[in-house]
């Protein structure tokens, strides 16, 4: 089984607000990225924090460069090809996660060994998968849509390479995070998500020493849990404010993570990575 239980990282629409330039916005969502594949985060959830504004624009570019990091190197030319929000991609740190192998010669392949993939086409025999060697690999007696991105667990080398299908929540270790953008606030996505339990960071929160013995006791408990940040301009308390509701009616917990901040606010970016941290000394290894 994979890491249990399964984190999701909720950010809003307007992380990269604060930024004009793409080339700023690009490296700070990149270190997003970077800071989740640390804490072997599983999802992160773009949320609309700005009710009764359009923020797809902001979402989507979040979502693409976000995908883009997470996304093996071999893979990136056939899943994105040229994007004008990718245009400093070149700038983004390396994830160097499992999922992301330097290896690219066959020779080195070794049977059992997970690797992503996408789909180029099919035949009677199956569909071939392209996963970053010369050869492609026959997924037997399964036709899938080209140009789907795939986790395949090779069977057979050789010749002729040959491989299964599995679950990227089967493989272990850490496999990488999936992004997803909900086009609703922070009180709807906690609402419909079905999590277990959902924490809350913002400065005015409980200090957390004060509740992780009760945290980790509800955190070994639970399946899915949530953790959300604020935006650049908004805490969690105002941002759920604008929609009619209050932050402790639909976390489980709202913490500080970081008392005694000696600077005025803490970026989000900052706020992820700190925040992280703590929380995989203090209630167990995420």
């Amino acid at each position: 089984m994979k890491y249990h239980p399964k984190l999701s990282i909720a950010l809003p629409a307007s992380l990269a607000s604060d930024i004009p330039h793409l080339r700023e916005k690009t490296f700070k969502i990149g270190l997003v990225g970077r800071a989740a594949a640390i804490f072997r985060i599983d999802e992160i959830v773009i949320f609309h924090d700005t009710p009764n504004s359009n923020q797809s624009h902001d979402s989507h570019l979040i979502a693409s460069i976000l995908s883009y990091i997470e996304t093996p190197q071999y893979l990136r030319k056939r899943l994105f090809g040229l994007r004008p929000e990718l245009r400093y991609a070149g700038i983004l740190p390396p994830l160097r996660t499992p999922h992301h192998p330097i290896c690219s010669r066959i020779r080195d392949l070794k049977i059992g060994e997970y690797r992503e993939g996408v789909v180029i086409s099919q035949t009677d025999a199956g569909s071939y998968v392209d996963i970053g060697v010369k050869r492609s690999v026959l997924v037997s007696d399964v036709k899938l849509p080209t140009n789907n991105r795939v986790t395949v667990k090779l069977a057979e080398l050789g010749r002729h390479l040959k491989g299964s299908l599995v679950r990227r929540d089967d493989v272990e270790p850490y496999w990488g995070y999936q992004t997803r953008v909900s086009a609703a606030g922070l009180r709807q996505l906690v609402k419909t998500g079905c999590f277990d339990l959902v924490v809350a960071t913002s400065r005015r929160g409980v200090p957390f020493m004060k509740v992780v013995d009760e945290m980790t006791e509800q955190w070994n408990n639970a399946s899915r849990i949530l953790i959300a940040f604020g935006s650049p301009t908004a805490g969690l308390h105002e941002i759920l404010r604008r929609e009619g509701a209050k932050l402790s009616e639909v976390t489980d917990f709202v913490v500080n993570l970081v008392p005694g901040q000696g600077t005025e606010t803490v970026r989000t970016v900052e706020a992820v990575l700190t925040c992280l941290a703590v929380l995989n000394i203090s209630v167990g290894t995420l």
